[in-house]
């Protein structure tokens, strides 16, 4: 069985860290699901990088719309990058997409629709054919309880959505809408978005076979 743990949406705010130590004591991996940083750079994503690995050695990232550029390139050269990457570990298939669609922020790293799907698409060709699989993608999908903004109006990622429509991987975890931690599903697919890791969410995954348990949890 594997045991990973996810969260993201850091913002350089890792002292939750510290309370963790039960949840991840036996945790084989981390997947950070995005924003890092704050509008930081590589110098920035390192100092979170490497608070999460003095917990746990084994780490995958994505890159969010608040981390710049260049801390895509920084996450290929450690090593951990999941943008466009698939890989099996544990016998659990990941891939991811880091960014976000379009905002009214022009915040640093945008995608089109079209990037997110081509970018989901590159990640799963690494891994197709392997069950289960687990979705990593920053922007969550279209019309689901995890990207309502305040208001109630829908803001994720069409292409995302459309991506588990077909594919229909077991989970997909996601982030960037603070205000909607929560779980949804999609068809089998199910979505969680943990909140900001400030605000004491997680997600805990846990392989059995073909399958995965996946919950949000709050410390």
């Amino acid at each position: 069985m594997m045991k990973i743990v996810s969260f993201g949406d850091v913002h350089m705010a890792t002292r939750n860290l510290e309370r963790m130590g039960e949840v991840m004591r036996d945790a084989d991996l981390v997947i950070i699901s995005g924003d890092l940083t704050n509008f930081g750079g590589a110098d920035d994503a390192r100092k979170v990088l490497d608070d999460v690995r003095r917990v746990c050695p084994n780490v995958l990232a994505l890159p969010g719309n608040l981390d710049r550029r260049e801390v895509m390139p920084f996450l290929e050269r450690e090593g951990v990058a999941l943008h466009g990457r698939g890989m099996v570990r544990g016998g659990v298939a990941i891939f991811g997409c880091g960014g976000s669609n379009i905002t009214p922020f022009n915040t640093p790293t945008e995608l089109s629709e079209d990037e997110i799907y081509a970018v989901l698409m590159a990640g799963y060709e690494q891994v197709r054919g392997h069950r289960p699989l687990l979705m990593i993608c920053h922007t969550p999908p279209f019309q689901t309880l995890c990207d309502r903004i305040v208001g109630g109006r829908a803001v994720g990622s069409t292409a995302a959505r459309r991506f588990i429509e077909e594919v229909k991987p077991e989970v997909c975890i996601s982030g960037h809408i603070h205000e909607s931690a929560g779980v949804d599903a999609i068809g089998p697919t199910r979505v969680f978005n943990a909140g900001p890791f400030k605000g004491g969410g997680y997600i805990v995954v846990r392989s059995a076979g073909q399958a995965l348990d996946a919950r949000l949890e709050f410390l």
